[in-house]
């Protein structure tokens, strides 16, 4: 009897010690196809990125910079707009030929010489009372007055529950209206602004069981409104990529994610201090081609 009791249980050690060292093996071989799929992902199979290529502030004459200074500018946004403006402000104080009137109104009484204009519109998370406010100043006068005018929205105005295409309609009709009333003033469309996405472990780790990381879904939804609006007006009307510039690495290179096989772009982390507002390397970006973009205007 106690012969057969040593062998059951000499029987059942041997059995945990396999079931033990199949357990290893698998969970050995679990790490090994995670460590394989994140190499993958990293480094395998990534295609060469095609470059974007800008223009820089030394590359404008003299004399561009003084036709800008004449004209009558109004821009209207939020917070990420006021980046922008701070932007604007660093560039004039390191390039002395640049000289913008800069002033926080919408005041036709200033309107009278040569300015950069600029005030909040709308409220955010509300696209359309951007839409709807600045198509009210532009009607109360800054389309009578105004050379170029544009405005903005911002990253919150769009997002994963957004109808993107419900936003475009509302504004490509609003711009068409007030392109037709007041054709000797330049509108300048705008992309929407990006955020940062999610990246690291819990990232991929995400994307491993099917998620989406956060960021992803909002940054998409940001990209089909941007996507609208660079079909509608590219090549006919004048186009500030704002969302290009922002996934604009210095060497050229885009911040890109994917989803479903679709690439997607997000901000770049070191233009933005808490994901989505500007910094003073991502407002200075962002205003060096917005004024190059002003300048080419301002002399045509």
């Amino acid at each position: 009897m106690a012969g057969h009791i040593e062998i059951e249980r000499g029987f059942a050690e041997n059995c945990a010690g396999k079931e033990l060292k199949m357990f290893v093996k698998s969970k050995s071989l679990i790490i090994i196809f995670f460590i394989s799929i994140f190499f993958i992902s990293c480094d395998g199979g990534k295609m060469a990125e095609q470059k974007v290529q800008y223009d820089f502030l030394n590359d404008v004459s003299a004399s561009s910079w003084e036709k800008l200074s004449k004209k009558k500018i109004y821009f209207g946004h939020q917070s990420v707009g006021f980046n922008i403006i701070e932007g604007l402000k660093d560039l004039m104080k390191e390039n002395p030929q640049i000289k913008l009137n800069i002033v926080e109104t919408n005041n036709l009484d200033n309107f009278n010489k040569g300015i950069f204009a600029h005030s909040r519109v709308g409220k955010n998370v509300d696209p359309k009372s951007k839409i709807e406010e600045f198509a009210k100043f532009t009607e109360q006068g800054i389309g009578e007055n105004a050379d170029i005018a544009f405005f903005k929205f911002c990253y919150v105005d769009v997002r994963s529950e957004t109808d993107s295409q419900k936003v475009f309609d509302d504004y490509r009709q609003s711009m068409s209206n007030l392109t037709k009333k007041y054709p000797k003033t330049t509108f300048i469309h705008i992309t929407v602004p990006l955020r940062i996405v999610q990246t690291g472990p819990k990232a991929w780790i995400k994307k491993i069981i099917g998620r989406p990381a956060g960021g992803y879904d909002d940054n998409i939804k940001r990209s089909e409104f941007n996507e609208l609006l660079i079909k509608e007006y590219d090549g006919k009307e004048t186009i500030y990529d704002l969302a290009k510039i922002e996934s604009t690495r210095p060497d050229g290179t885009r911040e890109t994610f994917s989803k479903d096989g679709k690439t997607y772009y997000a901000i770049v982390p070191d233009y933005t201090y808490d994901g989505g507002h500007l910094n003073e390397t991502g407002r200075k970006k962002a205003a060096e081609q917005l004024l190059i973009l002003l300048t080419s205007l301002a002399t045509q």
